[in-house]
This record gives C-alpha cells, sequence and structure tokens, in this order.
C-alpha cells in the first residue's frame, strides 16, 4: 500500500501543479500574447473546472468497476495532449476547445480518482492515506509556482506549457499504468445501499446541498481574502502572506483530522466544521483590527478549508461504506467542484451592491451557518424506505 501512496503522492503533486496551479502564473502571459480580455482567458479555466465536474460523474462509475489504473492513465495521456493542442490556441473557439479536454482530464487526473483507490485500497487506514495524500499534494502550488515563474521568463506561456506537458506525461503516465497495478474487485453492495438508492436518498442530497454551500462560502474566502484586508488597510504584502500562512493553517487542519474523527461522530464532525467555517468567516468580516488579529482568523479559516477537504473525502465511506464510493464521491464532487468554480465570481459581483468585502463576507458565513443547519438533518444510513420518488413527466 505504501508504493501505491506515493505513486499518488508524486502524480498529485505533478497534475496539480501543472493542469490547475500553472494557470495562476501564466494568465496575465496569456491575456498579453493573445489579446485576449482577462476575462475570457479565465472563463477557459472555469470552463475547464465546470466540464470537470459534469464529467466526474460517469468517470466515478468506471473507477467503482475497474479502477483507478485505466482511469489515470488514460487521463495523464489526455491531459498532456490537451496541454499541447492549448498551446496552439490562435483564437477563442480553439482555446475553449482544449480547456473543455483538460476539464475532461481533470476527472481523471486529480483527487477524485486518488480518493477512490486509497479509500478502496486502505480500508480501516484510509483517513492516515488520504491525509498523507492531501498533505503532499498541497506541496503542488510550492513545487510548480516557481517552476512556471521561472521558466515563462524565459519561454513565453506556450513553450512553458509545452515543457510541462512533456513534465506531466513523463512522470504521470508511466506512474499511474505501472504504479497502480493493484487487484480491484468491484465491491458487492445491498440493494438497501446501492450507489442509486443511497444517490435519491434525503440524507444524501441533503449532504451533497450542505457540502456544495460550505464549499461556496469556504473558497469564496480564498480568493477574496487580500482584497478583504486591503480594504482593512493592510498593505499588499501583509495581505499576501496573511494568505500564504492561511496554507500552513490548512496543513494543521489535515494533520489534526485523524484526531477529530477519531473523537467524533460523522454527523456531528460534519456540522462542526462547518459552523467553524461560519465563525472564521464572520471574524474576517467583523474585526477591523489589528493586522495580527486579521492574519491568525486568516490562518484559523486555512485550517478549517484543511479539515473539510478531508471531510469531503470521507463523506461517502464515513457513512455508506466503500461500496461504489467512486460513483457517489462523483456525484457528490460535481456541484462541489461547481459552487467553487462561481464562487469567487458571485463574491466579487455582491461587491458593489452591498457595500464593499465586509459584508460579502456576512453572506458568505450565513451560507455556510446554513450549510451546518442542513448537514445536521444527514444521517448514516439511506434505506429504501427513505428515497425520493422520482416520477415521469
Amino acid at each position: 500500500m505504501r508504493s501505491v501512496l506515493s505513486v499518488l503522492c508524486l502524480t498529485q503533486v505533478t497534475g496539480w501543479g501543472i493542469v490547475f496551479f500553472a494557470f495562476a502564473l501564466l494568465s496575465k502571459d496569456i491575456s498579453a500574447d493573445t489579446g485576449w480580455s482577462s476575462t475570457w482567458v479565465v472563463a477557459g479555466f472555469s470552463l475547464a473546472q465546470i466540464v470537470s465536474a459534469a464529467v466526474g460523474i460517469p468517470v466515478g462509475r468506471v473507477l467503482d468497476r475497474y479502477g483507478p489504473r485505466v482511469v489515470m492513465t488514460a487521463g495523464s495521456v489526455l491531459a498532456s495532449v490537451s496541454i499541447v493542442l492549448l498551446t496552439t490556441a490562435h483564437d477563442l473557439t480553439w482555446y475553449f476547445a482544449a480547456w473543455t479536454l483538460i476539464g475532461v482530464s481533470m476527472a481523471g487526473v486529480l483527487y477524485q480518482p486518488a480518493f477512490a483507490a486509497l479509500t478502496h485500497w486502505s480500508g480501516e487506514n484510509r483517513i492516515t492515506a488520504l491525509t498523507t495524500l492531501t498533505l503532499v499534494g498541497g506541496l503542488a502550488s510550492t513545487v510548480f509556482a516557481p517552476l512556471t515563474a521561472w521558466l515563462v521568463e524565459d519561454l513565453g506561456w506556450r513553450q512553458t506549457y509545452l515543457v510541462l506537458a512533456v513534465v506531466l506525461a513523463v512522470v504521470t503516465v508511466p506512474a499511474h499504468f505501472f504504479g497502480l497495478r493493484r487487484p480491484w474487485t468491484p465491491q458487492e453492495h445491498s440493494h438497501e445501499h446501492a450507489p442509486r438508492t443511497i444517490a435519491r436518498s434525503r440524507p444524501f442530497v441533503l449532504l451533497v446541498v450542505s457540502v456544495s454551500m460550505a464549499g461556496f462560502a469556504i473558497y469564496a474566502v480564498v480568493i477574496a481574502l487580500v482584497p478583504l484586508l486591503s480594504e482593512r488597510g493592510l498593505s499588499t504584502t501583509t495581505a499576501a502572506w496573511a494568505l500564504g500562512l492561511g496554507g500552513v493553517g490548512q496543513v494543521f487542519g489535515r494533520l489534526g483530522y485523524g484526531w477529530l474523527s477519531a473523537r467524533t461522530g460523522v454527523r456531528g464532525r460534519t456540522v462542526g466544521v462547518m459552523l467553524a467555517a461560519a465563525v472564521t468567516i464572520v471574524v474576517l468580516g467583523l474585526v477591523p483590527g489589528p493586522a495580527l488579529a486579521l492574519v491568525a482568523a486568516s490562518i484559523l479559516a486555512g485550517a478549517v478549508r484543511g479539515v473539510f477537504t478531508l471531510l469531503h473525502a470521507t463523506a461517502i465511506s464515513d457513512r455508506w461504506g466503500p461500496a461504489g464510493y467512486g460513483q457517489l464521491n462523483g456525484l457528490m464532487t460535481a456541484p462541489l467542484t461547481v459552487s467553487a468554480a462561481v464562487s469567487p465570481w458571485v463574491a466579487a459581483w455582491l461587491v458593489a451592491p452591498i457595500g464593499g468585502y465586509p459584508p460579502v463576507f456576512l453572506v458568505l458565513a450565513a451560507v455556510a451557518l446554513v450549510a451546518g443547519a442542513l448537514a445536521a438533518q444527514t444521517g448514516q444510513k439511506a434505506t429504501a424506505e427513505r428515497v425520493f420518488t422520482v416520477k415521469a413527466p
């Protein structure tokens, strides 16, 4: 099992660093080189995330049946080819087509299939394995942000993406093909715990809605934090440090998840994390200073974000076991990914009508609070007697 975890740690750092984080360094160069507005440039990246969310649902079914080796190897190949196609884009139609393919590949190379692999193969040790994976995965920006910045200075964005595509192919394709060869036996489940039955149950629907709402609030804060702190009078440098230290808080949050999981029930843990998110967001929205207090609040918000990642990764298996994890996690991850993709846009749009970032943070806190209230109504089992009836139109 250690070899599989090592492979996934390597490929998640590489995948996140190239497929996801490199864009943050290259978006301005893309806009400057092509003449496209930053809005259109970023829209391509957002499109990829939305496509990833939609594709993640059928990918989850494939994961349950065939395992991660096929999915992640194919995803790595597609990601590498798609990034090469992106470098040849000279009009927006080709640009968006390339990002659409990258979005498909995201569903096969990022956390969803890796979580499914560790949940299936690690058994009772899945929390330790998932914690390790997300801790190492958090280093993706640390490794690839400076590498991407160094490359783009001399090569430009197109050549930089070509180099990164080669790195992605050389590292992840053989790692997934040769490193994920463990036997994969689809896990049997009773009719009562069939994925279709669970997916139609009231507890599952409420869980999906609550996780998506909490993710909306939590991930909006990441993007809106620097503008908020600037409104509070902090310098850009201090605000950047606050955001960076929030990443440190995220690491500590993930390290503490095993302790939290051992001492709390699944429903209480879910509600508690979402309420903690609401509290930290309220503090950021209400406390005007000093800078040290705002930085401390940012660290706490980062810790909650770190815990939330593992809460999402274990939400299905903690309630209904590992059988059908890929399909159910895909159903839960799809709206969460969409909400995370649109939340920064919504937060920025709200600034003008409600009068600045502090009120926006209070709105986000209210969203997290409602998410906690909905999570309080989620149970640990979904039986055939507690499912939504879907009527034909």
